[in-house]
């Protein structure tokens, strides 16, 4: 009986990609939420598992040679438990290479661009004052839709980010995507992207781990919560 993993968590796109990796990936977990809006990221106890007091994180009893970890960062997660599960990150070194640079691309631009786009576009002009910035809504809501025509280009041409393969890079992507509307995206003119996205939708294991604690979601929406996220106070 494998040893049951500890996640830290709140149901946010960097969230589920770890919810949707452990449910895909058959691996038992106890939930330990991280209520983001009232700041819990930044207690003490978290720290020493996520000293940048972000989540998700984990820790594994069953670690390297058996011995207990704890991982910050949901990409070096995703990568952490397709190594020890063998699952999900290519069955060569050409497709693991492929895997890890939509891995990358999702971290360093989708994720950070989709983002920006929510903040600007959603929660800063509820600001008080209100801060409803034309330039930064344009910038951020135009990147956005701008990666999301590199996706359909590469969908256009595998069914899934990295090849004929589900993997950890659709597990990291697919988050960020299902929240297209609020980034005020269209996939009209994005077919191929829209025929994965309803695709990898479908798959019970996403299902579940998009699931999650859902009901919560909707604690980090008001004023209050907004300024311990944003760092308006502390």
């Amino acid at each position: 009986m494998p040893e049951t993993i500890e996640l830290y968590y709140w149901p946010t796109p960097n969230g589920w990609k770890i919810s949707i990796a452990l449910e895909e990936m058959g691996l038992p977990y106890d939930l330990h939420l991280v209520n983001i809006g009232k700041g819990d990221q930044f207690d003490p106890e978290f720290l020493k598992i996520s000293p940048n007091n972000r989540m998700p994180a984990l820790v594994d009893a069953d670690g390297p040679d058996g011995q207990p970890i704890s991982i910050f960062e949901s990409g070096a997660i995703l990568q952490y438990l397709a190594r020890k599960t063998g699952r999900f990150y290519g069955r060569n070194e050409r497709e693991r290479v492929a895997v890890e640079q939509w891995l990358m691309w999702q971290m360093g631009g989708l994720g950070p661009m989709a983002g920006q786009a929510h903040h600007f576009l959603k929660y800063a002009p509820q600001m008080d004052p209100p801060q409803a910035l034309p330039y930064a809504m344009d910038r951020y809501r135009n990147e956005t839709g701008r990666l999301y025509r590199v996706l359909d280009t590469q969908l256009a041409r595998h069914e899934f980010v990295a090849g004929d393969f589900f993997s950890i890079a659709d597990m990291a992507i697919w988050p960020w995507a299902s929240l297209w509307e609020g980034q005020e995206q269209t996939l009209e003119d994005k077919p191929n992207m829209a025929r994965w996205f309803d695709s990898v939708g479908t798959r019970p294991g996403v299902q579940a781990g998009r699931a999650v604690a859902a009901d919560k979601r909707t604690a980090t929406r008001d004023r209050d919560a907004q300024k311990v996220l944003f760092g308006q106070k502390g």
